[in-house]
């Protein structure tokens, strides 16, 4: 009878072993390129042949831990545990769930001192400062100026008392002007740029028209929509409404551990989760097919719905969409269903992959100064920009 006992219970932890190496072989074999484009997204501007040569490499790594596991985990396991009493072998497994416990619970209290907020948002400590902010979840401390290591250079970031990113302290915004009103991330805010270098900057340089820069890091499009719906009805004579979105930074917009817009455009306060379920979604990136469908609706709706904001005060939308060197497939689609099948006005620009920051993925002065011309030129065309309001 105890050898019975003992052999079911060898047999049983064998499994357990087994189990998640056979889970391992299975998925590894399963997870082919077509299904990972389907579940996992593209990264920020991470070149597609980078990505796929990672995915090959942990699908193999995978496949080989479940050989190992199977082959030569589980027999070990075995032999070692067929000389142990039944009690000898509750005992040592109640250790080492406990041990586990007391780990997981450990880096739960770790995580919980060190993160705090949003995957996208970043650190609040860190150049340009962000602070909570209960509608869109964090914004930019306003009336601050401080210096970040960004590209190899020490870049100065300015805001005003509303936020805006500005040329220096004191430098004022003027509500009354003719205005070019921009919205989006660190792309446009000008990551590891000078404000002269920004893409807001450039423009509004070019087309003589004055630009206010609401970008704030991190910001998925339908936060960059909410700052930009606050913000535009202090603006008298808005000229244009520039935003961006590209299909490298769609994945952003799933994130649902702030608060964030449904297809309906209704908010939603932040789904707060634990920890280290957090950072394993972190890790893991993987999303079902009908959360991404969600999110391409969802995105379709804010970009609609910022083009109306524009027409109902007489200025132009324009979405604008870079992009370092060819698209993948998967950027490819996304590109089509939110852009082109929402009807979206949006200009595409090319940029080489070399005018990238030094050692960052962010666009660099070059970059910006491309993406502004085309910007320029593409509202040169319209009329409300030969003539604006007021003028």
């Amino acid at each position: 009878m105890m050898e019975r006992r003992h052999i079911a219970l060898l047999r049983a932890i064998q499994l357990l072993v087994a189990g998640p190496g056979l889970l391992l072989i299975v998925g590894a074999y399963a997870a082919n390129q077509d299904w990972l484009d389907r579940h996992f997204l593209p990264l920020f501007f991470f070149p597609r042949e980078k990505i796929v040569a990672q995915e090959t490499a942990i699908r193999a790594v995978c496949g080989l831990i479940g050989l190992a596991l199977v082959f030569f985990v589980t027999p070990a396991i075995g032999r070692r545990m067929q000389d142990m009493r039944a009690r000898a072998i509750l005992g040592a497994c109640g250790r080492i769930l406990l041990a586990v416990c007391l780990a997981l619970a450990a880096s739960e209290i770790l995580l919980a001192r060190k993160f705090i907020h949003a995957a996208a948002e970043g650190p609040l400590k860190e150049e340009p400062l962000r602070r909570p902010d209960p509608l869109l979840g964090w914004s930019f401390v306003p009336e601050h100026q401080g210096l970040m290591m960004a590209g190899g250079r020490w870049i100065l970031s300015v805001t005003d008392a509303r936020g805006y990113r500005v040329r220096a302290a004191g430098a004022a915004i003027d509500p009354g002007r003719p205005s070019l009103l921009f919205t989006g991330e660190s792309i446009i805010a000008g990551y590891g740029l000078t404000w002269e270098e920004t893409i807001p900057a450039q423009t509004g340089a070019l087309l003589n028209l004055q630009s206010v820069n609401m970008a704030v890091h991190g910001y998925a499009s339908d936060q960059a929509y909410l700052r930009l719906k606050t913000e535009l009805p202090r603006f008298r004579r808005p000229v244009a409404l520039v935003s961006l979105f590209t299909p490298a930074l769609f994945a952003r917009n799933l994130g649902d551990d702030r608060p964030h817009l449904g297809p309906d455009l209704q908010w939603h306060p932040a789904i707060h989760r634990w920890r280290l379920s957090a950072l394993f979604r972190f890790a893991l990136p993987y999303h079902s097919q009908s959360e991404i469908e969600q999110g391409i609706l969802a995105t379709r709706a804010v970009l609609a719905a910022t083009a109306a904001l524009a027409r109902q005060h007489h200025a132009v939308a324009l979405v604008v969409d870079p992009q370092f060197g060819p698209e993948g497939p998967v950027e490819s689609m996304l590109r089509r269903r939110i852009l082109d099948e929402g009807g979206i006005s949006y200009l595409r620009v090319q940029l080489d992959p070399r005018w990238r920051l030094k050692g960052d993925l962010h666009p660099g002065p070059l970059a910006a100064r491309a993406i502004a011309a085309a910007i320029a030129r593409h509202l040169q065309e319209e009329p409300v920009i030969n003539h604006p309001r007021g003028t």
